[in-house]
């Protein structure tokens, strides 16, 4: 089988959330030969590189979205009559017929993306602009469906897309739906500066549609395409289905619609942007899910969002991410119960782990235990950001602690100590979770909790926030505590620290339970079986007709084509002189002559 393994910021490049379980899925299918289409990020990702890939890769076409620069970008070359080159420039600029098919569709995408209420879920107030009196979400979708796939019809024709899309016109045709009757309050209010701030983000999502992926060596040569997300990475899969009947599945383990809405983003951006690009991703994510074959998010957590989104549930079916085990086994299989008065937190540091009510609850923690410590291991997040909240945890730490100010090592007298990975003491992640008896997590913001299922691996006992999947991963193997709730997270730890059987319990339960979900083997054999099934309901695609001129293809009918009574076989070409001319009336009858 061939699949088409589409990736947006992660596999094949060594950086990217994706990376990692799409290098397991490809290593362990080696029976199927994968054709990677890979979006990238950022120039740093780029320069990067890739990881080494396997030999079951076939290959490997990649774009930018982060240049506007169309002659690096690798763009389908125009097909039609009408486009010409702009002297100087790269840009291609459209004839009359083409700007007007352009204006037609951007009208009904910005129509169906100015809607009020036309966020996931939510109600539609008002009818949607441009559509008659009844028109509702409905209505909108089509809008939505009829300008996408008509601007992706138009670049595949014609090119020149992404000029149009940051033109003077595309700003005008915004402009006009934001101010139509019937759209939402907040996009009414958009200036010219919001438009073209909407526009250049419009223009970098929408790029795929302009890719040279949509050919017979590319994406129609594939039986299944597999997005490894939601979004952009998803855009050449609707275009290949709707091009070329190829199925798509769909797997999201970070829900692009929900990381967009929580994403704060680098630079600020204005209301009515924050709205128009809302109302975008939301209808990109219903289009999405309505075409896919079939949706596997990684948790029930990612599901609700999903379905919130429009998918039907009947295509919906949960794959936990898969992880390695082995790196564990050695912990998991102890009977070690780490430090027995040591808390341990292991991640990432960055705001949405509130790092603050943990150290909060800590203090509370020492006042009834004076023993206990607590070990803070992990990096920030890049950039500035993660640099500045780790020292605002610092300085909280030293204001709660002011008579033990809090160190950068494990030893000493210090409760509090921030860590990382390669410090004298903690050579691995394994020993990260080994520096202590119970694991703590304590964020407000999480999708699927990676630290708690490797914790789980190590047999220890957890304390969790109740966020994101948290609660589904546990299933009763941990104590859950609401987000922001120190005196909680507090008495939770208190209780597992004064109870090492209750402690042991947990961690074994815990680490049955990891075993048994969240593993490698576990996700592989999962979408061995959703590959063959997709491809065994997949309607028969006949084989391209050759173009004008040209010859018949070798092996271009598969030979079960010929088997009898699979189809009907062709009448046999009649002889040059058995042929009756057209004016010649009704074939002669039996006793006439062939003179």
């Amino acid at each position: 089988m061939r699949i088409g393994l589409l990736t947006d910021g992660g596999y094949p490049y060594a950086t990217g959330e994706s990376r990692l379980w799409c290098d397991r899925l490809v290593r362990g299918l080696a029976q199927h030969e994968f054709d990677l289409f890979a979006l990238s990020r950022t120039a740093e990702q780029e320069a990067r590189g890739w990881v080494r890939l396997p030999a079951q890769v076939g290959q490997v076409r990649t774009a930018p979205l982060w240049t506007a620069d169309e002659e690096s970008l690798g763009l389908h070359a125009p097909r039609g009559p009408f486009s010409r080159l702009l002297t100087g420039g790269g840009a291609r600029t459209y004839a009359r017929r083409e700007r007007r098919r352009f204006a037609t569709h951007l009208t009904s995408l910005a129509a169906s993306v100015c809607t009020a209420g036309g966020e996931p879920g939510g109600a539609d107030t008002a009818r949607p602009a441009g559509t008659g009196d009844g028109a509702g979400p409905r209505a909108a979708d089509e809008q939505f469906t009829q300008g996408l796939y008509g601007l992706a019809e138009l670049a595949w024709e014609h090119g020149g897309l992404p000029a149009a899309l940051r033109s003077e016109t595309a700003v005008r045709i915004l402009e006009a739906a934001c101010r139509a009757p019937g759209t939402g309050r907040t996009v009414q209010t958009a200036t010219v500066a919001d438009l073209l701030a909407f526009t250049a983000e419009l223009d970098r999502v929408l790029r795929p549609l302009s890719l040279d992926w949509y050919e017979e060596d590319g994406l129609a040569a594939v039986d299944l395409c597999h997005a490894a997300s939601g979004g952009a990475a998803a855009l050449p899969g609707l275009l290949a289905k709707r091009f070329f009947g190829v199925p798509l599945l769909v797997t999201e383990y970070s829900v692009r619609v929900r990381a967009h809405y929580l994403s704060s983003g680098g630079a600020p951006v204005s209301a009515p942007v924050r709205a128009l690009l809302a109302n975008f991703h939301g209808r990109l994510a219903t289009e999405v899910y309505r075409q896919a074959a079939l949706i596997t998010p990684g948790n029930t957590h990612a599901r609700r969002w999903q379905e919130r989104c429009g998918a039907d549930p009947a295509k919906v079916r949960t794959v936990y991410p898969g992880m390695e085990s082995a790196r564990f086994a050695a912990l998991g299989e102890r009977e070690d119960d780490g430090g027995p008065d040591t808390l341990v937190w292991v991640g990432r540091i960055e705001p949405a782990k509130d790092l603050i009510a943990l150290l909060h609850a800590f203090a509370e923690v020492r006042r009834a235990e004076p023993d206990a410590r607590l070990r803070i291991i992990g990096a920030p997040a890049p950039g500035p950001a993660g640099a500045t909240y780790l020292a605002h945890c610092r300085a909280v730490a030293a204001e709660l602690f002011p008579d033990e100010a809090a160190g950068t090592h494990a030893g000493g007298e210090n409760p509090v100590s921030f860590e990382d990975i390669g410090d004298d003491g903690v050579p691995g992640l394994a020993q990260a979770y080994a520096a202590g008896g119970v694991v703590v997590l304590s964020s407000v913001v999480e999708g699927f909790p990676i630290s708690l299922v490797e914790a789980m691996f190590c047999g220890r006992a957890t304390v969790s926030t109740d966020v994101g999947a948290v609660v589904e991963v546990i299933g009763g193997t941990g104590l859950v505590v609401p987000p922001r709730n120190p005196r909680a997270l507090a008495d939770a730890c208190l209780a597992l620290l004064r109870d090492p059987e209750r402690r042991a319990r947990l961690g074994a339960a815990a680490r049955a339970r990891a075993l048994e979900l969240f593993t490698v083997e576990q996700n592989l054999a999962a979408f061995r079986g959703i590959y063959l099934e997709l491809i065994a309901q997949a309607p028969v695609r006949s084989a391209p007709r050759p173009e004008p001129g040209e010859g018949p293809r070798p092996f271009a009918t598969p030979p079960e084509a010929h088997v009898l009574g699979l189809r009907p076989e062709p009448e046999p070409e009649p002889h040059p002189g058995d042929r009756t001319p057209s004016w010649a009336g009704a074939a002669p009858g039996p006793g006439a002559s062939d003179a």
